[in-house]
């Protein structure tokens, strides 16, 4: 095994903080480097989206609830509100940074043009890194390990040819990364394309102000609202209870259930939105608007566009919109690793395969690592943080990883288990259970709560973790990295979900 001490992190959004974090956990040094002026990667709002990075509207509210996204150690404020604009979740971070003084390490405005393998790899491990500063200065530095943590919103998909006649459009056309707000959309005919949680929001948004908006979805979607029973944050039914109900009864019974009740909130067959797929098998579109809004006929809902003539939108059922102003495509983006070198990058049917979403399968030391690049049910803070202190103990030879070959079949295993489970594309082409996956690393890193030991040492805790929503609190109880506040934390949990909304003593 190898000495890692000195660790690059590509990237200072939510996955590289807390990359950086755990490698100070584990002893090492790491070094951030950061294309853009400023931490937060993705929740960070610029004005105008910058190239090769991700980007957000101005009206953007996180869909998951502030117990349910925060780091393990550090709870979000007590009065912020359960979902939050980018703007506070962006004080959180710069909060979270200053706490576990991390801010030293970033180096701002420095872009990574290649990380390789050193030409003594196969005895230290070791990778070069190759940087680029504002002036546009190259460096060169040696590393003994890289966590890459650059994100998969970067690069807009934009199927133009995917729509016969589109260069005789007439009107003005951009993808949901351009999207800031509905300022250009007054008095406007809007088609938008897609019906992912960014097609939703834009749909609703611009309908405020627009002629018409027409949301244009060749899969339909499954809508859930976040005001959920009672008024709860709907993710707070997330429980270890109902996970281990999900491995008990079988999947056709629980999309049934599910889809009742979401049917008896709005119709879905009536509202023109019901999916050739079930509800588990993708992920949920979040929108609280929509329903409404359809129903004011302010969004009217439309299958696939068959053609476009001019000013003229044909849909697949013959229908057609007239006089469209602005084309919205809300069509997701194609993720990329361009710095990294093609052999370390295993391909496992049309998805990059990584051992448990993390470390490539084949190379001879795992002194590469990937951490941020999933999509789940949950929120990518938790679990971000989940593979980096797992990724730090790899580095530090605490935990070993398999041998390549085992590594390869376990990614195979995963391609067919997706594929099997949920319903996914060249755009998405991974998607795993939260619930599953965090206890899967947390068994691996030694920090899964133990239920039956819980049980007899510490029932009150124990009822909370059955019952209460899985957050990330809970992988802090024990083992390594095991925090004080952790067991407190849990008993608060509630607390601080109320607290935002006592504003007004009844």
């Amino acid at each position: 095994s190898v000495m890692v001490h000195r660790v690059a992190v590509i990237g200072a959004g939510p996955s590289g903080l807390t990359s950086m974090k755990a490698c100070l956990d584990e002893g090492m040094v790491p070094t951030c480097f950061e294309s853009s002026d400023d931490m937060g990667g993705l929740w960070k709002f610029k004005e105008v989206s910058e190239p090769n990075r991700a980007s957000i509207y101005r009206s953007l509210t996180i869909n998951i609830s502030k117990e349910m996204m925060c780091y393990s150690d550090f709870p979000i404020p007590a009065d912020y509100p359960n979902y939050m604009h980018h703007s506070k979740i962006l004080t959180y971070f710069r909060m979270y940074a200053e706490h576990f003084k991390l801010l030293q390490y970033i180096r701002f405005q420095t872009s990574v043009k290649s990380v390789r393998q050193r030409p003594d790899f196969s005895r230290t491990g070791q990778w070069e890194v190759v940087t680029e500063n504002r002036d546009g200065q190259e460096e060169r530095h040696v590393f003994d390990a890289v966590i890459c943590c650059s994100g998969h919103y970067t690069y807009p998909n934009l199927p133009l040819k995917d729509f016969p006649g589109f260069e005789t459009f007439e009107g003005k056309h951009f993808h949901s990364w351009d999207y800031k707000g509905p300022e250009d959309m007054y008095g406007k005919r809007v088609v938008v394309i897609g019906i992912g949680n960014s097609g939703g929001d834009i749909a609703v948004e611009s309908s405020r102000v627009a002629e018409q908006v027409y949301l244009s979805t060749r899969s339909g979607a499954w809508v859930i609202r976040q005001v959920s029973d009672n008024g709860l944050p709907v993710d707070k039914f997330n429980t270890r209870f109902v996970h281990i109900l999900f491995k008990l009864l079988p999947m056709r019974f629980l999309n049934w259930l599910g889809e009742k009740k979401l049917n008896s909130m709005y119709d879905h067959t009536m509202y023109g939105l019901k999916p050739k797929h079930r509800l588990f098998s993708q992920i949920p579109v979040i929108n609280d608007d929509l329903p409404f809004k359809i129903l004011s006929g302010s969004v009217i809902v439309k299958p696939n566009i068959k053609e476009i003539r001019g000013s003229t939108v044909v849909f697949d059922d013959g229908s057609i919109a007239e006089n469209v102003d602005m084309i919205v495509f809300a069509t997701g983006y194609n993720y990329d690793f361009p710095y990294l070198p093609s052999d370390a990058m295993y391909k496992s049917g049309h998805r990059v395969g990584l051992y448990k979403h993390v470390f490539p399968p084949n190379l001879e030391h795992p002194t590469l690592a990937i951490v941020g690049f999933i999509h789940s049910d949950g929120a990518i803070m938790p679990q971000a943080e989940m593979q980096a202190r797992w990724v730090t103990r790899v580095f530090k030879g605490y935990k070993k990883l398999p041998s390549n070959k085992a590594m390869i079949k376990a990614v195979e295993k995963d391609t067919k288990e997706i594929d099997k489970n949920y319903v996914v594309s060249k755009l998405t082409p991974l998607q795993v259970d939260f619930v599953a996956y965090m206890d899967d690393l947390a068994g691996d890193i030694g920090v899964r709560p133990s239920l039956l030991w819980l049980f007899f040492t510490d029932y009150p805790l124990f009822k909370r973790i059955l019952w209460g929503p899985v957050t990330a609190y809970q992988y802090r109880l024990m083992g390594p990295g095991k925090w004080e506040g952790a067991r407190r934390a849990i008993f608060t949990q509630f607390d601080r979900m109320y607290q935002p909304l006592k504003t007004r003593q009844v």
